[in-house]
């Protein structure tokens, strides 16, 4: 048998339609394996739609989130080395002009 592989469309769809017709009529129609539904159920009641991306758990999501403010942190940090770094290089250009053909 060919597995078969689901869209969030589709699996909302399936999650909705099971609420309101029955879990094992659903899954019967589908053809879909009752531990399936329910890990389907359980990541979207702990995420919402965020949780049928690439399967991520809640604790892949916390992490990325912290991991993305880092990044952004360190960025903002690089970029006002850079400034600090060519604000010093324009003072010694003023202080010292007879540098500015060194470089």
């Amino acid at each position: 048998m060919k597995k078969r592989t689901f869209t969030k469309e589709e699996k909302l769809k399936v999650l909705e339609e099971a609420r309101e017709t029955g879990v094992q009529s659903t899954l019967d129609k589908y053809g879909i394996y009752p531990a399936t539904y329910y890990s389907w159920k359980r990541k979207f009641e702990s995420m919402g739609e965020e949780g049928f991306r690439h399967g991520m758990s809640p604790g892949h999501l916390k992490e990325i989130k912290r991991l993305e403010k880092e990044n952004e942190l360190l960025k903002k940090l690089l970029a006002e080395k850079e400034i600090e770094s060519h604000l010093k290089d324009e003072l010694i250009k003023k202080k010292y002009p007879w540098s500015k053909g060194k470089n």
